[in-house]
């Protein structure tokens, strides 16, 4: 009989290792992602950013795939996977929407320092991400707000209420999808994100002169996501109350 307090295998540490390298290669797309949004060239920006994403979207499932915890309970995965996180979701964000002068110039500045403080308070919430698989507040979907507001070719002062609600919404406690760590309509919304992906990287393909309908494409998914997040965040909270009382 093994015993439980064996050494993890060889094949199980080159596993976890190389699931926390996936997560560690987060900080060089950020970093080459900052890097191009000093040279403005804000599509290869953009593409990194993407690339960030999809490491994020991939890596949490890989790290429960091979039981890293089990495997490294003396490296912490999570601290690492926020570290990331804020440089991705919104570090680079808040550089990019800054530089790429989405918004009025005179609270260009500010707007970027709020959002790098609000999301900072955000994600150091003991319930950010919450035991049933939420995210709590608004999830620093800075990178999917600044792809927009680039796109979009707003007014700067639109972009600039665009940007303030969502600081706002940090704050209020509303429940959204966490797709990788949902029950109900996790293939339907998995298989979505991937389409969302692929949409949102041939638009920056394409820049400037993208395929009209590939913007509005896109935006049924964000429309999707946050109807689903308001549908089963309600049903899970009051779940949640009824469990209570």
């Amino acid at each position: 009989m093994t015993s439980t307090n064996s050494a993890p295998s060889a094949a199980r540490m080159v596993g976890a290792w190389s699931v926390h390298a996936l997560t560690a290669s987060g900080a060089l797309w950020g970093l080459l992602a900052v890097l191009c949004i000093a040279q403005s060239e804000f599509r290869e920006a953009l593409l990194f950013m993407i690339v960030a994403i999809a490491v994020d979207s991939v890596d949490g499932m890989l790290a429960r795939w091979v039981q890293v915890k089990e495997t490294m309970p003396r490296f912490d995965g999570a601290l690492l996977d926020n570290l990331v996180d804020y440089l991705n979701y919104v570090f680079v964000p808040a550089v990019f929407i800054h530089e790429a002068h989405l918004l009025p110039p005179s609270l260009a500045l500010l707007s970027s320092i709020v959002i790098c403080v609000a999301s900072a308070y955000q994600l150091c919430q003991i319930d950010a991400k919450t035991d049933d698989h939420f995210f709590l507040g608004f999830p620093s979907y800075w990178n999917v707000v600044s792809f927009y507001l680039f796109l979009g070719q707003l007014d700067p002062r639109l972009n600039l209420a665009i940007v303030w609600f969502f600081v706002v919404m940090v704050f209020v406690r509303l429940k959204w999808v966490y797709p990788s760590r949902m029950v109900r309509f996790r293939g339907v919304t998995l298989l979505a994100t991937a389409l969302w992906g692929a949409t949102c990287i041939a638009m920056i393909v394409q820049y400037p002169t993208a395929t009209p309908w590939l913007l509005p494409a896109s935006l049924v998914y964000v429309f999707y996501y946050v109807g689903l997040s308001l549908t089963l965040g309600r049903t899970a909270t009051s779940s949640a109350h009824s469990s209570a009382s």
